[in-house]
């Protein structure tokens, strides 16, 4: 009765104030249909939005790269490569500066961000602008990939729609958690790994309220692709060499070298990508970049967008077909020259992509990650082959450990070992390898682990301390803020104080803790009222003592921005209740204190957690 007398006063309020039929339709809606119900209407929705722009994406790369490169000679190098990716990159950094006006590359790491610390809110310009932006770079030869632009497109999509029904944070996490996931779906095939996509590199709980949302703009995301694409797998991979448990000995070496590619991989971006950063005018860095980058694509032209066609031929056992359109086509039967081109392939894929990115270009890590533990699979397995350790009537299958390797660099660089997995299978059909994918997944991610405790998309995030996580509880501590929990209605007191103004002060205050500061503003000490309660009825030490004789330092002190899951460790170094909170200069701003935190932790759960 109460609830529909509610949504009676708020129809009213919206006729009486002209609230329009959107707002008509807001109560309707709440009226009319229950909220988990309109929850897993609106993934649908999200789902297949994100699917369409998964299609479109990949249709306009393919569609500007084969008017670019489809008149290429094979047998040679072409000078051309040597002009589009700086192109590409140019046009992308101009409109990401003049018309999107903020950055918009590292789609997931932004989608982290926004659920971190955006309350799950991202613009209404994020829904197209990363397409815009990431099929130039690509197209035009930009060595990334469209994965983490159609991530960051379906968040933006999910985050809007929750927008625009007015839904809470915990309803629209879960909607961004829906676009990235259809997504993801929808570029690769592969719903599953869409979903555990959500789970392992967003970091969020799948609650039995949030699966079925999510499995739907999943299926609907793939869906989507499946009817415009047709019913097939991203890479063509046909098996025709078995796997024999004899290999599972190589196939555990092969996980450990993935492991140390990742690494390679993720410290290397990292640092190239600072390196760029450093470089404070754009234009300067759009020509250190494409520079760069058309120079590797020129001397190794698969590194020309995302790769993919090279992938498509190694999983196929035609390595001589990475030569293609490259100046080094007449060694491609030579074994010495291909083994120095895989590991010339694997090695500066890493470079193009932080080229791209730093230069100017939109793209994501997901494919060069791919890309790079395809090369490295097939130089492991060349390798052993042409060393003689392998008997020549049974050598390693180059097609079976391509495929491995990229669900084992993948599964390092992203940390995400079961989306490795199942991605690896759902885009080349290739099921038959789950236990050999599982072997070499675990063993890389598990050596990568041993090294940084971060994938590449939640590493950046997790230097600032503002990274959500599977451990609920440092995830909560994330979401609050600093300025949401400090305590200012403290009385200052000042060191040169007698006893007597002291006793005045408390009898005015309703704490029992005094900050004590000097002229300058800056926190010297505090004055807790047991700490004195033995002289305060000594009329005798009125005059006698001052605050600076009774006054103690405190256990530590708080700089204004801490985060607080750091705030936490400090109250449990100390013992403490209650800490002062002091600016960079060590002025006094307020204290917070555990009861505070408490209360906020439970108000941000309850508001959070969507079941």
């Amino acid at each position: 009765m109460a609830r529909q007398t509610a949504i009676q006063d708020s129809a009213n309020k919206a006729t009486n104030d002209g609230g329009g039929w959107w707002k008509r339709l807001l109560i309707w809606r709440e009226k009319h249909i229950p909220l988990k119900t309109f929850v897993v209407l609106l993934a649908l929705i999200v789902g297949i939005a994100s699917g369409l722009a998964a299609v479109l994406l990949k249709t306009l790369i393919a569609l500007i790269a084969g008017f670019l490169t489809s008149r290429f000679n094979i047998e040679q190098g072409n000078l051309l490569y040597l002009v589009f990716p700086a192109i590409g990159i140019l046009l992308a950094s101009l409109y990401v500066y003049y018309i999107a006006r903020e950055p918009i590359s590292h789609g997931v790491t932004r989608v982290l961000y926004a659920l971190a610390l955006k309350k799950s809110r991202l613009k209404i310009h994020n829904m197209y602008s990363s397409l815009i932006a990431s099929s130039v770079t690509i197209g035009f030869g930009g060595s990334v990939g469209a994965e983490g632009p159609i991530v960051f497109t379906g968040a933006a999509i999910g985050s809007n729609l929750g927008q625009a029904f007015r839904l809470s944070p915990q309803i629209l996490a879960m909607l961004v958690a829906c676009g990235a996931a259809a997504g993801i779906a929808g570029i690769f095939k592969a719903p599953i790994a869409g979903m555990l996509f959500t789970i392992e590199v967003l970091m969020l709980d799948l609650t039995a309220g949030a699966a079925i949302p999510l499995i739907a703009a999943s299926v609907a995301g793939a869906t989507v692709s499946y009817v415009f694409t047709g019913y097939n797998v991203e890479f063509f991979f046909s098996q025709s060499e078995p796997f024999f448990t004899s290999r599972i000995p190589f196939v555990l070496l092969l996980g450990v070298f993935c492991g140390f590619v990742s690494l390679y991989f993720i410290n290397l971006i990292d640092r190239i990508e600072g390196r760029f950063k450093r470089l404070r005018n754009r234009w300067v860095r759009f020509a250190v970049g494409g520079l760069t980058l058309s120079v590797l694509i020129f001397m190794m032209p698969p590194l020309y967008g995302e790769g993919f066609d090279g992938i498509t031929r190694l999983i196929n056992g035609d390595v001589t077909g990475i030569f293609n359109n490259s100046l080094f086509y007449p060694y491609r039967n030579n074994t010495v020259a291909v083994l120095l081109f895989l590991f010339a392939l694997g090695a500066f894929k890493v470079f193009a992509t932080a080229a791209t990115n730093g230069g100017g270009g939109v793209g994501g890590t997901f494919a060069p990650s791919l890309f790079v533990g395809c090369m490295a699979g097939v130089f492991f397995a060349y390798l052993f082959n042409h060393l003689g350790l392998i008997d020549p009537q049974t050598p390693l299958s180059i097609k079976n450990f391509a495929l491995m390797g990229m669900a084992g660099v993948m599964a390092g660089v992203m940390h995400a070992p079961m989306m490795a997995i199942f991605l690896t299978a759902e885009m080349t059909g290739g099921y038959d390898l789950f236990l050999p994918l599982l072997i070499v997944s675990a063993s890389s991610y598990g050596v990568c682990r041993i090294f940084t405790p971060y994938g590449i998309y939640s590493r950046r995030l997790a230097k600032r301390g503002e990274l959500l996580t599977h451990q609920k509880d440092r995830s909560v501590l994330t979401l609050l803020k600093m300025d949401s929990v400090i305590e200012k209605d403290f009385t200052v007191v000042h060191p040169d104080m007698s006893l007597k103004d002291m006793v005045d002060v408390i009898a005015q205050s309703h704490r029992n803790l005094f900050p004590v500061t000097n002229d300058d503003g800056k926190l010297i000490g505090v004055v807790q009222l047991d700490d004195i309660r033995n002289i305060m009825f000594r009329p005798d030490l009125y005059r006698r003592m001052n605050v600076d004789r009774f006054m103690s330092i405190p256990p530590a002190k708080v700089i204004v921005g801490t985060p607080m899951e750091r705030v936490m460790k400090t109250f449990d170094d100390t013992g403490a209740w209650n800490l002062p909170v002091v600016d960079e200069d060590g002025k006094y701003v307020g204290f917070v204190s555990k009861s505070k935190i408490f209360n906020s932790y439970r108000q941000v759960l309850k508001h959070y957690t969507y079941d």
